[in-house]
């Protein structure tokens, strides 16, 4: 056990990876110990030529091991977003993909861009990746990246085929995948089955409107997105239109987080 900001929590003895098969093309990742109103989901698309891991966590412990143990092929890790909680293994894949807008981000990465000085309290962990971790001090890796997507850019597994979506909002470089053949969405933030967050300190809300109508005229049967459990067109309906009334906003971050505590 250790204690940490009054709180006394366990160090994680076993896996800290939990990992979730969806189906034989795809499996879900997350990290079992980050309280589950900030946990990320990570999307391991498992392709005949290459896999394409979607985001990389809060890098808490090394994450490649775990991925490799999952799939044979050649791993591209693609980053939806320039956030602290989806970025922090990025580093450890030689192939590292996100919009060019982020780009400085993840080649330096810092608290206040990351959005991590406003987001990171004591419970946001349930157990401490190992015995002298102490996330006030939480930091990120270096990642630059290796490429570039952007809207209209196509992904090819050797047997599944994404087109790159650019939609701003959330932040100014968010990206989702869409695979048109199963009508299957990787959506990143842009849109999950939760409060929405437009006033990052690089959101435009604006922007967010346009993307979230774009997503709505969209062939859509599965989104996986970057928290929460999939949903369908019907629900991806649903949290549009509320949004665009006005509603579906998470506002005061402060606020939440305690809300989220019980």
């Amino acid at each position: 056990m250790a204690q940490q900001d009054g709180l006394t929590r366990p160090v994680a003895s076993g896996a800290w990876y939990e990992i979730r098969h969806i189906d034989s093309g795809l499996s879900q990742i997350i990290e079992t110990h980050v309280a589950p109103w900030m946990r990320c989901n990570m999307w391991l698309i498992h392709g005949r030529e290459q896999s394409l891991l979607i985001d990389t966590g809060m890098g808490l412990r090394p994450l490649k091991a775990d991925i490799a143990a999952l799939s044979e092929r050649t791993v591209t890790a693609i980053c939806t977003h320039c956030h602290f909680d989806h970025m922090g293994s990025l580093h450890e894949f030689s192939a590292r993909l996100g919009h060019r807008l982020e780009a400085q981000d993840f080649a330096a990465p810092d608290p206040q861009r990351s959005c991590a000085a406003s987001w990171i309290e004591a419970e946001l962990l349930t157990a401490l990746p190992h015995q002298d971790y102490d996330l006030r001090r939480f930091s990120l890796t270096p990642a630059p990246l290796t490429g570039h997507l952007d809207e209209g850019d196509v992904l090819d597994t050797g047997d599944r085929v994404f087109r790159v979506f650019h939609l701003p909002g959330h932040s100014p470089g968010s990206i989702a995948l869409y695979e048109a053949a199963s009508q299957t969405l990787f959506s990143g933030d842009v849109i999950y089955d939760g409060l929405l967050i437009d006033d990052a300190w690089h959101s435009d809300a604006e922007a967010y409107v346009h993307s979230l109508r774009r997503l709505k005229e969209l062939p859509v049967a599965r989104v996986f997105a970057g928290h929460e459990a999939p949903f369908g067109k019907a629900r991806l309906d649903e949290l549009i239109d509320s949004y665009l009334t006005g509603g579906q906003r998470l506002g005061d971050v402060r606020d939440w987080i305690t809300s989220q505590r019980g």
